[in-house]
Formats: structure tokens, C-alpha cells, sequence
């Protein structure tokens, strides 16, 4: 038996609070890696370049947001179909779901990259771009558009990876990308002084040699799915399920993309070009301190999966209690780190101090709840897991769509800018509500299908 179908193996047998550690931490790696990819760039043009410069960067954010938000479409999509496949040993189907992954893959970015070019401008006025930042904004999104297939293929291989229960792969390929993006960055930015097209070149290249890398991977034999070209044909009702289960995904990274949009012409609105920066970079430290939580979540998928398909639905409910537990000590954990170290870590990415300042107090408000939303992202991941793509979708939707999308239009004209930082935790709370009346009724129909599969033995 290979390494590969031990780990996919392993998704069934091995003992569930070890396995989602042993399985989050190299997930936890890998996507700090990939947010380094942001981060990096910010500190770097930050003390470089200065706040107009990280406004600028921050503008295209949502767009790169919204680009991953349809790889993740894509690839979670597929990585449902796939591990509950192999649950069922219905090796064949897991094929067939990745080959037409790639296919859609390919025509997906294909029309990015087209009307990305074509519409540039409309694209970035649209997410926010105007005064002095727009031309910093216009010089990054260019470059950045040009890396697309490449992020897209490297986000679906990695889901691929982890719905076969090989999450090192996954981290490892994740870490190198960083790590040359971080030795790029310095190269292309100061070294040839290319300034904000530096730092977009760096991340492509750094997300071409990854591609690269992870074709390699996948041709070697080395995984469970290879390609085989006869699974390549299109299926239509495999195509449908992708994007149905994906959709959930979709919503909740696309919502944050129009949402930020929304955001930065009412922090321009009700602040100036640092608000847009301030929000820019609180955007990039959530994003890092949360990745344990996403860790957890993507350990949390294939097991769910796996086991739903195979019906060992003990196991299933037993997963769901070590992750709701895990979820809820790890976002305590990220909120007693911000609160006390909020100024340290906005320093790190400009030394203004009005903006360190404004930034520290913006952050602390923004995230007074978030020992809730553990709970809250598990039980979205929960219906993604299992295929429900109704329920997962309404849960994407609920926080950002649902609830701080409407308050961000309402409270800043009572409390102005300070209205925008405290619709977050107002949204927190009400998406937490509309979770448990959706996990609950969900709670009790696992423990009836325990019941029923105790019986038949």
C-alpha cells in the first residue's frame, strides 16, 4: 500500500483529535505560507513605498480575494466529490471529478485573465481605486492579473492533495512558493526598482515554479489521482456538483471581495487614503492570525467527508465535536494575542504614528466577538463536507452578505468611520445566531443516523 492511500486510509481509522492535529498543522503551514504571499508584499512597499503605495496594494486585495474565492469554488468543490469518493471506494468517480476539475480550471482563468485586461480600469474604480492610490493600485492589478492560471492551478492541486488526506504535499509546495516570494520580493521591488510591479512579478513567478512543481507531483505517480487523460472529458453532472458544493465557498470569499469594495469607498468616504490602508492591513493580519482556524477547517473537511461517504457516521459526530472545541480555544487564543499586541503588529507594517495608532484601535473594535466565530466556521464546513450546498451556502453568505454588508451602509452615518469598524463584531454575533439554528436540527439527524447504523449491526 502506498503512503498515499495510507494517509486517505487514515481519514477512517485513526484516532480523531490526534489525526485533525496531525492534519491541521501542516494545513495551518502551508496557507501562512500562502498569506505571506500579501503580507511580504505590504511590509516590504509599506517601508518602502509608503501608505499611498499600501492603499494602492490594498485595492487589488479584493480582486485577488475574489480570484481565490473561484479556485476555491473549484478546488473544495472537487475535494468533496473526491474524498467522499475514496470513502466509498469509488476510485473511478475521484478520477473523473478531478479531470474535469482541471478543465474547468483552464477555462475559468482563461476568461480572467481576458476580461481583466480588457476592463482594468472600470475593475479597479469599481473596487475602490481613486485619488493618489490608483496609480500604485493599476501598476500592482496588471502584473498580478498575469499569475491567475497559475494561483488557480496551485490552489486546485492543493485541494486535491487534501481531500486524498496528503496534507504535507499540500504545505510543502505552499512554503516554498512563500519562501520564494519572500527572496523575490527585495529582488524585484529595490534591487531593479520596479516599485509595486516588483512585488506583483515576484508573486507570480513564485506561483509559476509552484505550478510547476505540483504538475510534477501529479505526473510522478506519486498521489492517489494522477492524470488520465480518458477522465478528462467533460461530465456534465460532475461539473454541476463542483460548482454546487463550491458555491459555498464562492459565496463566502466573493462576498468578502464585494464587501471590501463596498469598504473601501466608504472608509475613502468617511476617512481618506489611510483608512483605506488601515483596513488594508488589518485585512492582512486577520488573514495570517486566522489561519489556524482555516488549518482546522481544511483538516476538518476530508475527515468529515470521508467518513460521511464510507457512513461511519460516529465518526463523524465525533469530529464534529473535537473541531467545534478545537475552533473555539483557537480563536480565543487569536483574540488575547490582538488585543494585547495590536500596536507591535501594525508598527510592523508602517511606522506612521497616527496610522499604528487609528490602526491598533480599529483592529481592537473589529474584533471584540471573535471567540464566537469558531463555531460559526466549522458548521459552515460541516454542510460543505457532507455536499449540502444550500445550507453551506446560506452560512457563506450570512456574516458578510446577510449582516455586515447592510450595517456597513447604515452605522457610519451615526458614528461615522467608527460606524465601519463596529459593524464587524455586530455581524459576528448575528451570523453565530443563524448557525445554530441550522447546526442544531443537523446535530440531531446525525445522532438518528448513529442510532439507525447501531441498529443494523
Amino acid at each position: 500500500m502506498s503512503t498515499v492511500e495510507k494517509s486517505s486510509r487514515a481519514l477512517g481509522e485513526e484516532r480523531i483529535g490526534p489525526l485533525l492535529f496531525r492534519l491541521s498543522v501542516p494545513a495551518t503551514v502551508g496557507m501562512l505560507a500562502m498569506a505571506l504571499y500579501n503580507v511580504v508584499d505590504t511590509i516590504f512597499i509599506g517601508r518602502g513605498l509608503g501608505s499611498l503605495a499600501i492603499a494602492g496594494v490594498s485595492i487589488v486585495m479584493p480582486i485577488q480575494m475574489l480570484i481565490f474565492s473561484l479556485s476555491q469554488t473549484l478546488g473544495l468543490g472537487a475535494a468533496s466529490i473526491i474524498s467522499r469518493r475514496l470513502g466509498a471506494k469509488d476510485f473511478p468517480g475521484a478520477e473523473n471529478a478531478f479531470g474535469n476539475v482541471l478543465l474547468l480550471n483552464i477555462v475559468v482563468s482563461g476568461m480572467i485573465v481576458l476580461l481583466g485586461y480588457l476592463f482594468a480600469d472600470q475593475l479597479l474604480f469599481i473596487f475602490g481605486s481613486q485619488g493618489e492610490m490608483a496609480p500604485y493600485a493599476h501598476d500592482y492589478f496588471i502584473y498580478i492579473l498575469i499569475g491567475t492560471p497559475f494561483l488557480m492551478f496551485d490552489m486546485i492541486f492543493n485541494n486535491v492533495n487534501r481531500a486524498e488526506g496528503n496534507i504535507k504535499i499540500a504545505m510543502i509546495t505552499m512554503v516554498i512558493a512563500a519562501l520564494l516570494n519572500i527572496i523575490f520580493d527585495p529582488i524585484f521591488i529595490f534591487g531593479l526598482k520596479l516599485g509595486v510591479k516588483g512585488a506583483a512579478i515576484a508573486s507570480v513567478l513564485s506561483q509559476f515554479l509552484t505550478m510547476l512543481l505540483l504538475t510534477y507531483f501529479f505526473y510522478s505517480g506519486r498521489s492517489i489521482l494522477t492524470f488520465q487523460w480518458k477522465y478528462f472529458t467533460p461530465n456534465l453532472r460532475v461539473i454541476k456538483e463542483i460548482l454546487a458544493i463550491g458555491a459555498s465557498s464562492f459565496a463566502r470569499h466573493g462576498a468578502a471581495s464585494v464587501l471590501a469594495a463596498i469598504l473601501n469607498h466608504s472608509l475613502f468616504a468617511f476617512g481618506d487614503e489611510m483608512a483605506v490602508a488601515i483596513y488594508g492591513i488589518i485585512n492582512r493580519i486577520l488573514r495570517m492570525t486566522f489561519m489556524p482556524l482555516f488549518g482546522l477547517v481544511q483538516a476538518f473537511l476530508p475527515i468529515t467527508g470521508y467518513n460521511y461517504g464510507a457512513r461511519n457516521y460516529q465518526r463523524v459526530l465525533q469530529t464534529l465535536k473535537f473541531s467545534v472545541k478545537y475552533a473555539t480555544l483557537i480563536v480565543i487564543g487569536i483574540f488575547i494575542f490582538l488585543m494585547i499586541l495590536a500596536e507591535p503588529i501594525f508598527s510592523i507594517f508602517n511606522q506612521d504614528p497616527l496610522l499604528v495608532k487609528e490602526g491598533a484601535r480599529a483592529l481592537r473594535l473589529i474584533i471584540i466577538f471573535t471567540p464566537l466565530i469558531g463555531f460559526q466556521m466549522i458548521g459552515a464546513g460541516y454542510f460543505q463536507a457532507l455536499g449540502k450546498a444550500l445550507q453551506a451556502f446560506i452560512l457563506a453568505i450570512a456574516r458578510q452578505i446577510l449582516f455586515l454588508l447592510p450595517l456597513i451602509f447604515i452605522l457610519p452615518h451615526f458614528l461615522k468611520l467608527y460606524g465601519i469598524w463596529l459593524a464587524f463584531p455586530a455581524a459576528d454575533i448575528l451570523a453565530v445566531g443563524i448557525t445554530l439554528l441550522l447546526v442544531l436540527p443537523e446535530w440531531k439527524k446525525l445522532k438518528q443516523k448513529v442510532g439507525n447504523v447501531e441498529a443494523e449491526e
